[in-house]
């Protein structure tokens, strides 16, 4: 026989159905497809943090679901409200787990800014993403924070540290964040490198915008050259160019902290699309951007935290895996334990039964 008659609320709108009764049976039937007082795909979930985001107000949501979703979508304000209080404590939650084994390869940070219309100063969230052994990558810190405070990144990368994080092969991001400072006392040693993004950004505001697009084409020759030579080429070229011009701030501004723009040279080919940039970071946060509407509900970035972190874990659904994972184990060996630590061989040997 069936059960009473229910409905179920998908992306393409609400239907209605009846599970089946099973009887007989030593165990009690449980359906996979449709499990007890589901009323919700898991679809209409997702879709429910990305609207909240963009700004559409809790009293809205009723409305423009039974638009979309049909008369009888089980989505009220007061569902969104209780969804989002689950949200914070999956993300408090989220945030004490374990990371011993994760074996994290690289990581990506940066901090992005988040408008919420009571707060006085900029705030931000404090954004850690890692690249594993595997070839995946994935969200490993979401923090409120300032950008450029030491202390703030210190507090970030104690926490990992303390839940087992291994020291990172490389770590890429913005030279104006406070992590370089934190890094050096809680991961001393590990290689940096510059993001690219930023730095250009930060030349082109040295110089006219009649000039900008000449200037932007000649930087990008620089990033994407076959070697760290040809870089300094090109980089020499671009200086003599703004000195003879009289852009000489500009020129000044790409040579600064040069060694740390070129540190990816140092790694596998394969992998230097990844490491020029934070665009792992940055990109997700394009279409996470909070509207000024939707930010005056928030009256401190706390409050949005949990939000953002629960869009950055659909995303990371989406993050392209590193290319040629196979390399990752000789940078893992390479460049993975440089801390003093006396068991680097057992370690070694633990790496390569796993690989």
């Amino acid at each position: 026989g069936y059960g009473r008659e229910r409905k179920l609320t998908l992306g393409c709108g609400t239907i209605a159905l009846r599970r089946p009764r099973v009887r007989g049976l030593e165990q009690r039937f449980e359906s996979r497809v449709l499990p007890l007082f589901v009323r919700r795909a898991k679809g209409v979930n997702k879709l429910i943090p990305r609207l909240y985001l963009h700004g559409l107000s809790l009293g809205d949501f009723d409305l423009a679901l039974r638009g979309l979703l049909g008369e009888d979508a089980p989505v009220s304000a007061s569902t969104v409200a209780r969804l989002k209080e689950g949200w914070q404590a999956e993300w408090r939650e989220w945030k004490q787990r374990s990371l011993e084994g994760l074996q994290v390869v690289y990581l990506w940070v940066d901090g992005v800014y988040v408008k919420v219309g009571l707060e006085k100063e900029k705030a931000t969230l404090l954004v850690v993403v890692a690249g594993l052994l595997d070839g995946r990558k994935v969200v490993l810190a979401v923090e409120p924070g300032y950008r450029e405070s030491t202390e703030s990144w210190s507090e970030v990368l104690r926490d990992l540290k303390e839940r087992g994080m291994n020291c990172p092969c490389l770590v890429v991001g913005d030279g104006n964040l406070g992590i370089w400072g934190a890094l050096a006392n809680i991961y001393p040693g590990a290689p940096e490198q510059r993001c690219w993004n930023h730095k250009i950004v930060n030349v082109l505001d040295k110089l006219p915008k009649k000039v900008q697009g000449q200037a932007r084409r000649h930087l990008q020759d620089i990033v994407y050259a076959e070697t760290r030579e040809a870089a300094e080429a090109e980089r020499d070229d671009f200086v003599r160019w703004c000195r003879v011009e009289g852009y000489r701030n500009a020129g000044e501004t790409l040579l600064r902290d040069w060694d740390r723009m070129v540190t990816f040279y140092r790694f596998p080919q394969e992998h230097w699309r990844h490491l020029r940039t934070t665009n792992v970071v940055e990109s997700p946060f394009a279409g996470l951007r909070l509207r000024t509407d939707a930010a005056k509900r928030y009256k401190k970035v706390e409050n949005a935290t949990a939000v953002i972190w629960k869009m950055l874990l659909l995303a990371e659904q989406r993050f392209h895996r590193l290319n040629a994972p196979e390399k990752l184990i000789q940078v893992y060996l390479e460049f993975g334990f440089q801390e003093g630590n006396e068991e680097i061989e057992t370690k070694r040997e633990e790496v390569l039964a796993i690989a």
